[in-house]
């Protein structure tokens, strides 16, 4: 296992019904999704899944409803037993964890915000955020000073003995997302954790995870059916569809470089100006002319967002884009030509 990853899936299959391991050979010979249902009564979750995921990032894996996503991101903590493959952490397969060491890795090393928040309802903000805590046998008083503390990151303070049902939904998944950071774990299991909320409320969480992210450095497997989201959050996406992987990549290489039809249908309507940054598209100074180099120019930096910029370049006509890292030296450059091409796709 690379010491990169903290995370690598390798040959992962899930079929579902009472016999499935023989029918992992008629996957692999070309059955389809509906062959197998239709023939054999069993249901295909995953096929020959293969994806590392680096620590300390944020791995988005996406697709529509059936796609196998939500039971994908349930094998990294064996909430779903695998029909085989293995599912790699820190060099150990969880696959192979002792029921006892299972309960352990999920107390310590894992945490999982759900979709629907799951909290306790006859528990306050501040119970339901120390549950974990409890369960793990912390002193009463450091449980509750800890708590407090992620309470207050997530914009939650002076709401601590409220219970649920007086939250709104915004806020019962921002206690969500306490409750595991509260536990420290290395693995945060995102399972659709927005997806429940308003556009507006959404887009706040959003914000506050990438906030606490640069932060904390988490592994964050987050799940989602919106490429939106995916591409504002993911340092790395994988499209799931029927159960296999169609494409996986950073968000240039699914924007830019969509490999089937799925993936190209995902991102025909996306706004590329809205997603991609300066850093992403940019060139270097042998792709760049001597005229283009000594004409007129204007500074970008480097995770600015094309739309931040697109603007200045319209009114100002400037020949180059000269795009800074974050010391201010130039990284790179952008020609007007390079940013029509990019904007038409």
């Amino acid at each position: 296992m690379s010491s990169d990853n903290k995370i690598e899936i390798r040959k992962l299959y899930k079929i579902f019904g009472p016999n499935p391991l023989p029918l992992i050979d008629k996957v692999n010979n070309g059955m389809s999704k509906d062959q197998l249902l239709e023939e054999h009564k069993h249901v295909l979750g995953l096929s020959d899944i293969h994806l590392d995921i680096p620590n300390q990032s944020l791995q988005v894996i996406m697709g529509l409803s059936g796609s196998g996503k939500s039971t994908l991101i349930r094998h990294i903590n064996r909430l779903i037993e695998p029909t085989s493959g293995e599912m790699m952490v820190d060099g150990q397969d969880v696959l192979t964890l002792s029921q006892n060491d299972l309960l352990d890795f999920r107390k310590n090393k894992t945490a999982m915000v759900f979709q629907k928040f799951a909290l306790l309802p006859h528990k306050t903000v501040l119970q339901n955020v120390s549950f974990g805590l409890f369960i793990k046998k912390f002193d009463p008083l450091e449980a509750e000073k800890q708590s407090m503390h992620w309470i207050d990151r997530v914009g939650l303070l002076g709401f601590e003995h409220r219970y649920p049902q007086q939250l709104s939904g915004g806020m019962q998944q921002r206690v969500g997302l306490a409750r595991a950071l509260a536990n420290d774990p290395d693995i945060l299991l995102m399972d659709e954790a927005f997806s429940a909320l308003d556009p507006l409320i959404r887009k706040d969480m959003q914000d506050i995870l990438l906030e606490l992210q640069s932060e904390l450095k988490k592994t964050v497997v987050f799940i989602t059916h919106d490429l939106d989201e995916a591409l504002k959050l993911g340092d790395n996406i994988a499209i799931l569809k029927d159960g296999s992987m169609d494409q996986e990549g950073d968000a240039v290489n699914i924007l830019l470089s969509p490999k089937t039809e799925y993936v190209r249908k995902f991102v025909e309507d996306v706004n590329r100006s809205r997603v991609l940054k300066a850093k992403n598209i940019m060139q270097n100074s042998s792709e760049i002319s001597k005229d283009l180099m000594n004409g007129q120019s204007m500074k970008v930096k480097g995770d600015d967002v094309i739309e931040k910029f697109i603007d200045r370049v319209v009114v100002d006509k400037p020949t180059l884009v000269e795009v800074l890292g974050e010391d201010g030296s130039a990284i790179g450059y952008l020609s007007a030509e390079r940013l029509s091409e990019i904007l038409r796709k």
